[in-house]
């Protein structure tokens, strides 16, 4: 069936398997990962903890992205507003299975608190959708123009030598910019000033937490 056609109690049920899919098995991507160009190098150690270190921040986006997203898709209003946020979920699997390979090869690991960022981003996703679509594509957009600035700081940041972690990062900065647009084009609303900063606040805190557990 297709999702709009889903029962209440198949969307619910849905949901609950994207969420142990995210958070414990490994997604495959759809796309070809962008990092396959680019051959890996040996970094020296702070360098490969602090790559390690960025691409968990950038994994756990990822997680809560999914999150987010069917936690506005479940309470959406119209089938219009839930298939564009399960289109961009899906697409969004691509990152989260980019960033964990890049994670592998870093001889790193996820955050070992992916099933909390994944069931309060659900929680904020719905929230958020309650308000109707306008402002639940409008959750969209400031989460997408947040990440995208976290990408650049993470450009910035990366060792020189990590082409392969600076690759699949401009593709996910460039797909987030065009979630964004999509959004803005399909009628988000401007979220009202209190809003963006408590969501940056805790963005600035799963960072924090994320780069080290």
């Amino acid at each position: 069936m297709k999702p709009r056609d889903l029962s209440p109690a198949d969307r619910a049920l849905a949901d609950v398997q994207r969420a142990l899919e995210t958070v414990f098995a490994r997604p495959a991507a759809a796309r070809p990962n962008p990092a396959q160009p680019h051959g890996d190098v040996v970094l020296d150690e702070p360098d490969r903890r602090h790559a390690a270190g960025l691409m968990r921040i950038n994994h756990v986006g990822e997680v809560c992205a999914q999150a987010l997203y069917c936690g506005q898709a479940a309470v959406a209003q119209d089938a219009h507003t839930r298939a564009h946020l399960l289109a961009a979920a899906q697409e969004e699997t691509d990152h989260l299975a980019w960033c964990a390979e890049r994670l592998d090869e870093l001889d790193s690991r996820p955050s070992l608190l992916n099933p909390l960022w994944y069931a309060s981003s659900y929680a904020i996703g719905g929230l958020a959708g309650l308000r109707g679509d306008g402002w639940n594509l409008g959750f969209v957009v400031e989460t997408e123009r947040q990440v995208e600035a976290h990408i650049d700081e993470h450009l910035t940041s990366l060792p020189a030598a990590d082409a392969r972690s600076r690759a699949i990062l401009e593709v996910m900065k460039a797909d987030e910019a065009r979630h964004a647009d999509a959004a803005e084009h399909a009628g988000a609303r401007v979220l009202p000033p209190p809003v963006p900063a408590l969501m940056a606040l805790m963005s600035r805190v799963m960072k924090m937490v994320a780069y080290r557990i």
